[in-house]
């Protein structure tokens, strides 16, 4: 080898030598329904493996319950209310203002090479995926936030950080050819959750498509494996929110919101389990500590791989307005308690989603059954044209948090005491969901036109009817999910 050219290899070897590798596997709208939080009827080997040669950690939040929101959080370790890219979908992102920085660009500077890539060989509605999400609400070049999409092409030496983005199982999920009526019939739906077959179904095509998932970790885990960089690697695998499923995905409740987060590499421990609580927003500046680098100042996560665990009495989450669905709610989580914060309670849960409506097959069958009388009171309560403007949940006795007991007069001091905490939070962290969309967003009813129009195409698709019925909805489902001929 030439001398100048080992001096060079050497060179880079001993810069890079005490930064370790980072890769984030990010799964789409996935609560932990994973073999080795104690989910039933799925089969997650390879994401077992994580939780058994690493860290499973039971209580990890994203801050919103809805894609872009969530993202445009975690990449920066900061709340999207705090930085004003809390709509979801942002429809005309602008340029982050200073001093914002995503972690890719800090770990860029820091001489990490950075990619951003779909996991191997994913294909998604019979096309290759060849571009990673982002999904950010802020304007961004993906040709400079990331040095290209597949870390091998890095320098010799050069640590890097991988992003995989899983397209599962965010919907439509995929109907199964095959649906075992066995593991049908054992899924243990949520109480609030009607017992009915397309429910069920729905959901077991849901936990096919969690599966899928951990085909999608096998493969990265084998690319680092066969690359011999696994053993020197901090591996995390999370979802950007919980399950798509109509009281998760866009609600502040447990479902929406509490995300499978398992960690495997140096300075990790195997089979560890850590209770206390985590938010997406810690990531960011786990990551800079651990490359050397010190978080900044604006940056509201903390370090959780340290060696002082951070300490938190509380986390905060927030919903804002989700596509052409307008809202603002506001959660504070304890350890063994969660208060919503509801400012907009004239709202129904069943406000309207163009997305929701039109992918979901829940949204229409709730509606059908309800009218048909064949929801319980405590099903039917959940479609209540209004909401109360203070929800209140007991985590130790309810854990799925679905058993709203704010107006019990023993819970009034604890009720007042969180609420107090979420205020104080809201003023302290400048919340600007309180002014709604930025200035630069089209008018809501420009956005609701347009979102309104897309279901309108699939619906005429599917029904060649524009605005079908809920009943010819459900109708379409059960045809779809091979429950009628």
């Amino acid at each position: 080898m030439p001398r100048l050219l080992f001096f060079v290899l050497f060179l880079h070897s001993s810069l890079f030598a005490a930064q370790p590798n980072f890769v984030w596997i990010i799964a789409d709208d996935m609560s932990p329904d994973i073999a080795a939080y104690g989910a039933k009827g799925v089969k997650t080997p390879n994401l077992d493996r994580l939780a058994a040669e690493g860290r499973r950690y039971t209580r990890a939040y994203s801050t919103a319950p809805v894609c872009s929101s969530s993202r445009s959080a975690f990449i920066l370790g900061c709340y999207q209310t705090t930085t004003g890219l809390h709509p979801h979908d942002t429809e005309n992102p602008q340029p982050l203002p200073a001093p914002y920085a995503p972690l890719p660009t800090l770990l860029q500077k820091a001489g990490y090479f950075v990619t951003n890539a779909p996991a191997p060989d994913t294909i998604r509605s019979g096309k290759k995926i060849t571009k990673g999400k982002t999904h950010y609400n802020f304007a961004h070049d993906a040709k400079t936030l990331f040095d290209g999409d597949d870390w091998r092409k890095r320098k010799p030496g050069q640590p890097f950080f991988a992003q995989f983005q899983v397209s599962e199982p965010h919907r439509p999920f995929p109907v199964p050819d095959f649906a075992d009526d066995t593991a049908v019939k054992t899924i243990e739906l949520p109480r609030n959750y009607p017992d009915h077959i397309l429910m069920r179904l729905d959901w077991y095509a849901y936990q096919r498509s969690v599966e899928v998932v951990d085909l999608r970790v096998g493969s990265i885990l084998q690319q680092l494996e066969s690359e011999g960089v696994l053993e020197d690697t901090i591996v995390m695998f999370f979802a950007d929110h919980g399950r798509a499923m109509p009281w998760g995905k866009q609600w502040l409740s447990v479902e929406g919101l509490n995300v499978p987060l398992l960690m495997r590499g140096p300075g990790i421990g195997k089979s560890s389990v850590e209770n206390r609580l985590v938010s997406l927003i810690d990531l960011a500046p786990s990551m800079l500590a651990l490359a050397g680098q010190n978080a900044p100042a604006w940056m509201e996560g903390r370090d959780v791989l340290g060696a002082a665990f951070p300490e938190r009495d509380c986390l905060f989450a927030a919903r804002d307005r989700c596509g052409d669905a307008m809202d603002r709610i506001r959660a504070v989580i304890t350890q063994d308690a969660w208060l919503v914060r509801n400012f907009q309670p004239k709202l129904s849960r069943l406000n309207w989603s163009s997305y929701k409506e039109e992918q979901y097959p829940g949204m229409p069958l709730l509606r059908v059954l309800n009218a048909e009388n064949k929801l319980d009171t405590f099903q039917a309560s959940w479609l209540a044209p209004t909401r109360p403007e203070i929800e209140f949940y007991d985590l130790k006795t309810d854990p799925q948090g679905i058993h709203n007991i704010a107006a019990g007069s023993a819970q009034k001091k604890h009720v007042e005491a969180l609420r107090a905490r979420l205020d104080d939070w809201i003023a302290t962290s400048r919340d600007q969901g309180a002014a709604g969309d930025p200035a630069t967003e089209p008018p809501l009813a420009e956005i609701q036109n347009d979102k309104r129009q897309t279901y309108q195409k699939v619906w005429q698709k599917r029904l060649q009817k524009p605005e079908p019925t809920d009943a010819e909805r459900v109708s379409w489902w059960m045809k779809e999910y091979r429950i009628t001929p």
